[in-house]
């Protein structure tokens, strides 16, 4: 698929709390993320998962947003200040060759992409990133729209993954959505 990055003003229809109906931040990653973890969520938005992960990690631990969209990030801030979570937040600017996240080396417990990966132009380098970002036994929740993105466009993504390092630890069914949890080995 080409490559295209959503709409800063996409946003306000990615927050909108019907959408918690079909993809329920809480339902979705309370499995996943306990109190004191750091997490790492690629691509944001304006913290649709952002602010119940800040919830979730608690007050000592941290949420890393990396976001390609300054506007994005400011309106993420925001709300995130408004539900008083913004101490839990680090949200960081990235450029479209790297998420800027090497100071994370080794340290994330959890990291989640969402609807994110079909707007990278190299998803092995993007992978790779997020991968040595990871603690070993880390687990990362792959997300992809059925709207955006095809079954074999994923599926040689989870390719991709493996040949970095990853394994499948599972398949979850999450509404309109292709999606895998990956285990760093």
């Amino acid at each position: 698929m080409e490559h295209h990055v959503c709409p800063w003003w996409m946003g306000y229809f990615l927050i909108n709390p019907f959408r918690a109906i079909a993809q329920n931040p809480k339902k979705l990653l309370s499995p996943f993320v306990k109190n004191g973890m750091n997490v790492l969520e690629v691509g944001p938005g304006m913290g649709f998962f952002t602010i119940p992960l800040a919830r979730m990690v608690g007050e000592t631990g941290k949420v890393h947003c990396v976001d390609v969209q300054e506007k994005m990030l400011n309106a993420l801030k925001r709300r995130a200040a408004k539900k008083n979570v913004l101490q839990q937040i680090d949200a960081r600017l990235c450029n479209e060759t790297s998420l800027g996240i090497d100071d994370l080396t080794g340290e994330i417990d959890f990291a989640l992409v969402f609807a994110v990966v079909h707007e990278t132009p190299d998803r092995k380098k993007f992978l790779d990133e997020i991968y040595r970002s990871m603690k070993p036994g880390s687990l990362l929740l792959l997300a992809e729209p059925t709207g955006h993105e095809t079954e074999e466009g994923f599926n040689k993504t989870l390719a991709i993954a493996k040949e970095i390092g990853f394994e499948i630890a599972g398949r979850p069914q999450i509404k309109k959505s292709y999606a895998a949890v990956l285990r760093k080995k």
